[in-house]
């Protein structure tokens, strides 16, 4: 007779996947690691898979296993609402992991904020954030991911929102620079002065360019990086400039990093930065009291035209 595989089987598999570790899996599901060792040789008798292979000094997941492991974290969240004490609001006994996936500006700002009160208020919840490689919303649908943090445009029905705030560019340069002493930013000076662009996906124009070229100037892009906090960085070399989102260039000041943030003199866009969740999740009190500590943390670096209420979005 085959072996059944039950909840507990597919939780040693969900933490061995996250960590790729059998010592740091038996941390976190408080076993030891002779357990967790038996405890995967079950899985792959079960699955009929290796289900992590040793590669170097350390293991990672076969194909199968990567293909599963979206499908048991949804099948582990779907399990715990069934049996969720819905008077249980205590922070301090949740034992959750969020996977968070973040837009790379917001990364120095928020992480660090929102990771200490987190740890403060629920220490048996840990947050997982992962880049934003695509905007696609499957991850949200199975489980693969419970937030995501990104610059808006029109989800899904299935797909809750939260405008968390209205951002804009701004450049910024060296404080002790030529340009960081000056008192604005010229046009002369966004022509004449080298750039650093910051793109994950490798652009090198953007609506800077646009906006020069329709008075007939352009600028010099001499380097592409793939964050704005690489690009910010790059511009504390003398007389670089480099566009950032103001609640990037902000944070990154106030924390001391020697940058002076200049307005740039056009119109360009502003974004709207929001935070999106799948339905399922919606009603869920350690999703909702994650969403509330988001927007607290988030809220002393945003401007203005924030949103502190929760809609669902529509494509009408």
């Amino acid at each position: 007779m085959a072996e059944d595989l039950d909840l507990n089987l597919l939780r040693v598999f969900d933490a061995l996947l996250d960590t790729g570790s059998v010592k740091e899996a038996a941390v976190r599901l408080h076993l030891s690691a002779p357990a967790t060792s038996r405890a995967l040789s079950r899985l792959r008798r079960v699955m009929n898979d290796p289900i992590l292979v040793r590669a170097g000094r350390g293991l990672v997941p076969t194909p199968f296993a990567q293909r599963s492991a979206a499908t048991v974290k949804a099948l582990l969240d779907t399990a715990d609402r069934l049996r969720t004490d819905p008077t249980d609001r205590d922070p301090r006994s949740w034992r959750r992991t969020f996977a968070i996936r973040i837009n790379d500006a917001l990364v120095p700002v928020l992480a660090p904020r929102l990771t200490r009160r987190v740890a403060g208020e629920a220490p048996g919840v840990r947050l997982r954030f992962v880049g934003q490689e695509s905007e696609e919303l499957d991850p949200l649908r199975d489980g693969s991911i419970d937030l995501d943090i990104t610059v808006a445009d029109s989800p899904p029905p299935d797909i809750h929102t939260s405008t968390l705030f209205t951002d804009h560019f701004v450049a910024v340069v060296a404080a002790d620079s030529q340009l960081g002493q000056a008192p604005q930013l010229s046009v002369d000076d966004l022509c004449r002065y080298p750039h650093v662009s910051a793109s994950r996906r490798g652009l090198v124009r953007g609506p800077l360019d646009d906006a020069l070229e329709q008075i007939g100037r352009t600028r010099h892009v001499a380097a592409v990086v793939p964050s704005y906090a690489v690009g910010a960085l790059m511009a504390l070399e003398q007389d670089v400039i480099c566009l950032v989102p103001h609640v990037t260039a902000a944070h990154l000041a106030d924390r001391g990093v020697p940058l002076r943030l200049h307005e740039v003199p056009f119109d360009l866009p502003t974004a709207d930065v929001e935070m999106r969740w799948h339905r399922r999740v919606d009603d869920d009190a350690a999703s909702r009291w994650l969403r509330d500590r988001i927007r607290s943390e988030i809220h002393p670096f945003t401007r203005t035209n924030s949103t502190d209420h929760e809609h669902l979005a529509t494509n009408e």
